[in-house]
């Protein structure tokens, strides 16, 4: 049975982070700042840096990758959304929806992670950007790795066809649903909406405005024995639902979130969530204001096994 979480972890560190306006299309959560570019840049290396520091202090490997300066690429902090890296060795490439997001697609740090990693294969998605189908990875789609099923809300950047071959590709259940914000509009992540922990998911349960569907992914995840945190809207337009489980090489659980996801979270919650694993906030306002993107997103986990040190 394949692991929930995983103790490994690949961050892309920024250096042109910025206001992506073809993103902004579809991502009501991010705003502009009134700083220059060089405050931005600095601002965002020092939450970036702290971020790494506090999941290595907790034990967790992080794979750190530079970004490269050309072409510039404003959000390559959140790597989950074009690669992900698979416990048989796999590793999928992802259809974006942006022109300038697809950049960000960089084969140079898969053939660096190859010395490190058991990477077997690399299955590249992206050319059905060319019909405009697109799946944004773990932005997308949120796995419960565990009972196999993978969740996902329909939007631009999340097309219902290749998310069902995706899902019969690595032989998971679909479990689809379509999210509104609380302008009706479509949220354009899932892991905005929910994330899934071992045994329990963080979850935006008014944002399924259709009952049958609400039904649907209420009754999937209590049947699959997963305890449900149900979140508001307002909490979720602070990122609490845009959490990651890791666990440290020890095995210890760590549940990653922004500080504004935590403070959002009410006593009752926290407490629920510290019962099941350790909570672990980072400080990241920058990034998440103007990148419309929160902790989950800069983290794309690493379930290949790594290779023997000779």
């Amino acid at each position: 049975m394949p692991a929930q979480t995983t103790d490994t972890i690949l961050m892309i560190r920024p250096v042109s982070f910025g206001f992506n306006a073809e993103t902004a299309e579809s991502n009501a959560f991010q705003q502009q700042l009134a700083l220059s570019q060089a405050e931005i840049q600095e601002k965002v290396l020092a939450e970036f840096d702290a971020f790494v520091s506090k999941l290595r202090e907790k034990g967790v490997n992080v794979e750190v990758i530079e970004d490269t300066v050309s072409p510039p690429k404003p959000d390559a902090v959140f790597p989950n959304n074009w690669v992900s890296f698979h416990p048989d060795g796999t590793v999928y490439l992802y259809p974006m929806c942006t022109p300038n997001r697809r950049a960000e697609r960089r084969t140079d740090i898969i053939e660096s992670l190859k010395s490190r990693y058991q990477i077997q294969t690399v299955k590249d998605l992206s050319p059905a950007e060319t019909e405009n189908r697109i799946l944004e990875g773990t932005g997308s789609m949120v796995f419960d790795h565990l009972n196999q099923k993978v969740y996902a809300c329909l939007s631009p950047r999340t097309e219902k066809s290749l998310l069902v071959e995706y899902a019969n590709m690595i032989g998971y259940e679909p479990v689809i649903f379509t999210s509104l914000d609380g302008n009706g509009g479509e949220i354009y992540h899932t892991n905005v909406v929910m994330c899934m922990g071992e045994g329990f998911a963080v979850i935006c349960l008014d944002t399924i405005r259709d009952a049958t569907e609400r039904k649907l992914v209420e009754d999937t995840l209590k049947n699959t024995g997963n305890e449900i945190i149900d979140i508001t809207i307002e909490q979720m337009n602070h990122f609490s639902g845009n959490m990651l489980q890791v666990k440290n090489t020890e095995g210890k659980t760590f549940l990653v979130m922004s500080q504004s996801a935590f403070d959002a979270l009410t006593e009752t919650q926290r407490a629920n969530l510290n019962r099941l694993t350790e909570i672990l906030p980072v400080a990241i306002p920058t990034i998440e204001t103007i990148g419309g993107g929160s902790a989950r997103c800069m983290m794309a986990e690493i379930y290949c096994p790594k290779k023997q040190s000779k």
